[in-house]
């Protein structure tokens, strides 16, 4: 049973970047987020922006027609098939979530598309129970480039985990020449990546960590990221428009790229 009583992280994030399945526990969570870091609204659209490019970028210039998305959220147009099937119909998507409301909703909004589209419900660091479902295997069984999407997910997982072994884990079950999209919220204030931190434990249980630019850049070992040399704040990532969503200060930022597998 689901507990709308209880702020969610999926469904905040939903509420931060314009959208309805949220509930008042939510949004009051949401109030109080603000408070600390007055930038998250504009942080979430600019990280929600830079899915759909570097989705957009990886069907159109580098021919990926699978993706895994980790950790995928509540369905939010346009979702990740919507912009890779703008391209080529046939691209096919797995979303992957532990949170039964995000996998209800986003199974009613792939009923019409069950061919190319499917939804697990699981928890991300649980890859030998993901990578043994049917249609994953199927998805890896031609080895063509896959795309793993961790936007926004990262610092759902605490070092305890190792978020870095985990992408390390996944990009090498992944066909030669795959790619990793990773997005992640920053801070270089150690005092504020703390303070966050603690917040969103209290508001919402279990719950990863805010962590720097140098710990974000880890993720990237061993890769060949596309298009800059290194990681970036992802507003400024292969900018489709001169009106970009600025981060409104400093203290904060998304940050990430693109980076193809070894």
């Amino acid at each position: 049973m689901i507990d709308v009583t209880r702020p969610s992280y999926a469904r905040m994030y939903d509420y931060l970047i314009g959208g309805t399945d949220n509930y008042p526990s939510d949004r009051q969570a949401c109030a109080e987020l603000l408070n600390i870091a007055p930038a998250m609204e504009q942080l979430a659209q600019a990280n929600r922006a830079f899915l759909v490019r570097a989705v957009r970028y990886l069907a159109q210039e580098r021919g990926v027609r699978r993706f895994f998305d980790f950790g995928a959220g509540l369905p939010t147009r346009p979702n990740v098939h919507q912009v890779a099937q703008a391209v080529d119909p046939g691209a096919s998507v797995v979303y992957i979530d532990n949170d039964p409301m995000v996998c209800a909703h986003g199974r009613l909004v792939l009923e019409e598309n069950l061919l190319t589209t499917a939804v697990i419900e699981a928890d991300i660091r649980r890859l030998d129970t993901i990578f043994t479902v049917p249609r994953v295997r199927r998805l890896l069984g031609d080895d063509e480039p896959v795309a793993a999407l961790f936007v926004s997910v990262l610092h759902c997982i605490d070092n305890d985990d190792d978020p870095w072994d985990l992408v390390r884990d996944v990009a090498a079950r992944l066909p030669s020449g795959s790619f990793v999209v990773i997005s992640h919220l920053t801070s270089e204030d150690a005092s504020l990546r703390e303070h966050l931190t603690e917040f969103m434990r209290r508001t919402v249980g279990s719950w990863g960590r805010v962590r720097s630019i140098g710990e974000v850049s880890r993720f990237f070992e061993r890769m060949d990221l596309q298009e800059y040399p290194e990681p970036v704040e992802v507003s400024t990532w292969c900018p489709d428009t001169d009106l970009r969503v600025q981060p409104p200060t400093l203290d904060w930022t998304e940050f990430g790229g693109v980076a193809q597998t070894r």
